[in-house]
Formats: C-alpha cells, sequence, structure tokens
C-alpha cells in the first residue's frame, strides 16, 4: 500500500469514522507498516490497524489471506482496490497478469469472503459491503477478444495480446462477472444479505497508470483529482443502500454502465465470462460456487 494511494485514504476514512479494525491487505508488509505509522500518527488511533500480506499474483497467497478473514469475529466492509496496469505480456498463474490480477483473483477473494460477509448479517443484523473498485474506462473498448470461442484462452495468447486496452478490458471484465454475481446473490438462498457492488475512483494522481503514455500524463495532469477525492466514492459504495446492489457507482451516485454491457451482445457476453470465470474459480477452489 502506498501512502498516496486511493486505498490508503480510504483506510483514513474509516479510521476517522470509528471503525474497530482497519486491516490494509498488502503485498510489500513493509511498505505497509509504514502506511500503517503514518495513519497512526495522523489520526491518533492506535491498535485499530492490522497489515496482512495479499499478493493477487499468487493464488495461494489469495486463499490464505480469505482463511485469516475467516477467522475474524465480524467483517463489515471488503474494499478490493487492488490492481495492476502494465503494457507487458507476462504471465502469472494460469493468465495474462493484468487478468490474474485485477479479475481472477479479484473475484475468487470476493467468493471466498461471501461467507463471512453473510455470517456477519445474520449474527449483526446488519449489511455488509463487498465493493470491487472498478473504473470508468470500462467504457473505452469494444473487447474484441468477445468475438473468440474461449475468451480468456484468446487473452492469454501473447501474439494477439492488445496490451495497450488491456487494463480497460480487465476493468469491463470486472463489470460483467459483478452484474453477475450481484444477480445470483440476490437469487441465492443463503442466509445473510450482503450487498455487493462496484465503484468508480475515477482519475486520480495515483502511481496506477506509471507505465502510461504521454497522453495519460497530459490528461492527468489537467484533469486529475487527488485519491482522497477518488476515495470518497469507495466510502459511498461501501454504505449505500441496497439500490446499490450489482451497480456502478460514480461521484457516489449509481450511475449507468457503458452502452456495450447494456447491449444483447453485452448481456450474452456477461453469461460467457460468469461461466468461463466460474470454471476457472472452481479450479482453483473446489466448491468455491456453493459460496454464492
Amino acid at each position: 500500500m502506498r501512502s498516496r494511494g486511493s486505498g490508503f485514504e480510504s483506510a483514513r476514512h474509516y479510521l476517522r469514522l470509528g471503525a474497530a479494525k482497519v486491516i490494509l491487505a498488502v503485498r510489500s508488509p513493509e511498505k505497509g507498516e509504514a502506511a500503517k505509522k503514518i495513519l497512526e500518527d495522523s489520526e491518533k488511533r492506535l491498535g485499530v490497524i492490522e497489515v496482512w500480506q495479499l499478493d493477487l499474483s499468487s493464488y495461494e497467497s489469495v486463499k490464505q489471506f480469505a482463511s485469516k478473514v475467516d477467522s475474524l469475529p465480524r467483517v463489515d466492509v471488503v474494499l478490493e482496490n487492488a490492481g495492476i496496469s502494465t503494457k507487458e505480456f507476462r504471465m502469472t498463474e494460469d493468465n495474462e497478469s493484468t487478468i490474474t490480477t485485477n479479475v481472477v483473483s479479484t473475484f475468487l477473494l470476493a467468493l471466498l469472503v461471501l461467507p463471512k460477509l453473510r455470517e456477519t448479517s445474520m449474527k449483526f443484523n446488519t449489511t455488509p459491503h463487498l465493493t470491487v473498485v472498478s473504473s470508468e474506462v470500462h467504457y473505452f473498448t469494444d473487447f474484441p477478444e468477445k468475438d473468440n470461442a474461449n475468451i480468456f484462452e484468446t487473452m492469454n495468447n501473447p501474439k494477439t495480446a492488445q496490451m495497450g486496452e488491456r487494463y480497460e478490458v480487465s476493468k469491463l471484465l470486472e463489470v460483467f462477472y459483478g452484474r453477475e454475481l450481484a444477480t445470483h446473490m440476490k437469487q441465492s438462498k443463503a442466509p445473510g444479505t450482503v450487498i455487493f457492488n462496484l465503484a468508480n475512483p475515477g482519475l486520480c494522481h495515483s502511481e496506477l497508470a506509471r507505465e502510461g503514455d504521454m497522453t495519460v500524463k497530459v490528461l492527468k495532469f489537467f484533469l486529475a483529482r487527488t485519491t482522497e477525492v477518488g476515495s470518497r466514492n469507495f466510502l459511498a459504495a461501501t454504505v449505500a443502500g441496497p439500490e446499490s446492489h450489482g451497480q456502478f457507482i460514480d461521484a457516489c451516485r449509481v450511475d449507468e454502465v457503458a452502452p456495450l454491457v447494456r447491449s444483447k451482445v453485452g448481456i450474452e457476453t456477461q453469461t460467457r465470462i460468469w461461466n468461463e470465470l466460474n470454471e476457472k474459480l472452481e479450479k482453483i477452489s473446489p466448491g468455491i460456487l456453493a459460496n454464492v
């Protein structure tokens, strides 16, 4: 966790609102401890923050983290903010790295922690939130990979991978899978109510797009908001009402998803993404779909 990112600023919001425990999920424990110290020094709340290691490029790391989450007495909010943006093709686990981190591991974690969130709902008569940080950039791709028989296999081909818009595609996949997940959660007979939604931070002065070209850098210079401002939308998503379930939250309100998502082709693609990703998730963690 970086001390100027939107996740860091979100943690600050939760501390100020009196959260009993705030867990920083970080790839680098050293950076996590540094962020913890800054937050403790500025907010004067000691003994609240814990730093737990989580590497979304490793399925085993995700499963170990989820197991620790399950040991907590209650979980009211899971905010999945981690992600990468790279133009370099490389494989991690069984996918191109952007897809592993931003999509597969993100929803692996979501499904693994869902039972704990439902348990919290039942035990404490509350409505926990599961929020995945997506992005408005899901508007900016026509997702040509959707025209192939197997979408995930196509994205794993280094010869045809369009890495220039891979980040945008990963955010679109989050929207597709997230919307379908929300529908199945609503239909589930499992006890407990959990709100799932997707939050857009907008263009922020963060290090996420550090590999971006000069156009991105110019846009950020003139248009980007601070990460603190971007994190306000995360906070809004994690306290939003049932009307936000399965929705895309932008500027602290429910907003429309991209036209592609709402189209006939998009609806069909959403079902395909749901089925293909579920097949992957079931192989990674057998029985996980029962959590939905």
